[in-house]
């Protein structure tokens, strides 16, 4: 009887398996357009794009070599939702499966960049990004505020870096999560609580970097309306220098890194000791100019020949003084002959245009003394004219003119002319002028000229 031959094991290695799967996936599924969304984009100096396609069930690896881009193709960043075509395949090394992507196009935002776009639109309509409302850093911040998680890279950087440049810092951290749903809410709460107890000269928050949906606590409206209702100046450190969050539109100063924040913040102390510096390097080197030029004057002093031969200076001086008052005073007795000659001459010319000045004056007076006097005797002959016409008038008129003809005028014994006989009675007393005198008589009769 033959002995039993042991069970033959077929035995693969891991990259004979890796190996099938791959070439199982190549033939089975082959090229397909796949749509989803970009996250955790890599463009490293190889010119190769590696990126993530997710939805909200599933994510796959995505690579596209720069030999299969053309220059104005679509370059993938992290939201961007978009349709990729290419070859499923696994990339063995790291029994991964991915697609080799060699063509992509745009199909519209991802969802987590639309409400990006949304909230940040909201926010600017509000004034909340204006530069107006922003805070200026604090000159020498003596107490430091860090809102950030407590375990990662960013924090130490920021520490190495306050440590390194502004050991005499106090740093006061606010250990919250930096992502994940309790994320947004806990940073809210930390930055209030800054706010509230103003126990820091400046607030820093931040993480480092990651995909979209890392860094997606920092675009919370809740984030966002702690930071603008702060009042201490705040800066915001989140991922690196490509990224951007709300909270970075909205803080007082945005940061590129979490170290880039922890310098700004120092960086105002370190410019300030170095403009001290500077002031006080100008201030020696005044001083150091002006002591030497105050030497040298001190010794041109010195060597003046006053302090050697003092006498034959003064004398030199006694002459020069003398010269002087000659010339003074011919100078005054010159300025004081000409103004009394121009005086005299025009004292001279004075009296000369006065006398002439009061004859003619004189003239005119005595040719308005005769116009004046003629002119009285023109008004007298006129007024005496006029007396004589008032005479003659008056000489007319003058009843006792008409006695002298012939007439005689009778009255009452009242004074009363009598001009008519009517109502006249016998016996009324009468009295007749004439031109040599008077009659009296009484009425014996009235007879009218028409009876």
């Amino acid at each position: 009887m033959k002995a039993e031959e042991p069970f033959q094991r077929k035995v693969l290695s891991v990259r004979e398996v890796t190996g099938q799967v791959r070439q199982l996936l190549e033939r089975s599924i082959g090229r397909v357009w796949i749509e989803g969304e970009c996250s955790n984009v890599s463009t490293p100096n190889s010119g190769h794009i590696y990126f993530t396609l997710k939805d909200e069930n599933a994510q796959i690896q995505a690579a596209w070599f720069k030999g299969r881009r053309s220059p104005e193709a679509l370059v993938p960043k992290d939201g961007m939702k978009i349709r990729a075509y290419g070859l499923i395949t696994a990339y063995e090394r790291g029994s991964q499966i991915q697609i080799l992507v060699e063509e992509a196009e745009d199909s519209g935002l991802g969802d987590l960049q639309k409400r990006f776009e949304i909230l940040k639109q909201k926010l600017k309509a509000e004034g909340l990004f204006e530069q107006e409302r922003k805070k200026k850093l604090p000159l020498l911040p003596a107490r430091i505020g860090i809102v950030t998680s407590p375990t990662g890279a960013a924090i130490r950087d920021m520490l190495q870096v306050l440590n390194r440049r502004f050991p005499d810092r106090q740093v006061l951290i606010a250990p919250v999560p930096v992502q994940g749903q309790a994320a947004a809410a806990s940073i809210a709460r930390a930055i209030d609580y800054f706010d509230q107890a103003q126990n820091v000269d400046v607030v820093i928050i931040g993480r480092g970097g990651g995909s979209l949906e890392d860094l997606w606590a920092f675009n919370e409206e809740v984030v966002a309306r702690a930071i603008a209702k702060c009042t201490l100046p705040l800066i915001s450190a989140v991922g690196h220098e490509v990224d951007f969050t709300i909270s970075d539109f909205v803080a007082d100063l945005r940061a590129p890194t979490p170290s880039a924040a922890a310098e700004l913040v120092i960086g105002q102390k370190q410019d300030f000791e170095s403009k001290i510096s500077r002031f006080d390097q100008r201030l020696q080197s005044s001083l150091n100019q002006k002591r030497l030029q105050l030497r040298n004057r001190l010794n041109e002093l010195r060597s003046h020949k006053l302090f050697h031969e003092p006498l034959h200076l003064v004398a030199g001086y006694r002459q020069k003084i003398g010269r002087f008052e000659d010339r003074m005073q011919r100078a005054l007795l010159r300025e004081v002959q000409v103004p009394q000659r121009q005086l005299s001459e025009q004292r001279l010319q004075l009296r000369h245009n006065l006398e002439h000045r009061i004859r003619e004056t004189q003239r005119q007076v005595d040719d308005l003394d005769q116009q004046q006097a003629r002119l009285i005797q023109n008004r007298i002959e006129q007024q005496r004219n006029r007396l004589s016409a008032f005479e003659q008038q008056l000489n007319a008129l003058n009843p006792y003119q008409v006695l002298r003809r012939g007439f005689s005028i009778t009255r009452d014994e009242k004074g009363n002319v009598i001009s008519e006989i009517k109502n006249l009675k016998p016996g009324l007393k009468l009295e007749t002028l004439t031109h040599h005198g008077k009659l009296h008589s009484t009425l014996d009769k009235a007879t009218s000229s028409d009876s």
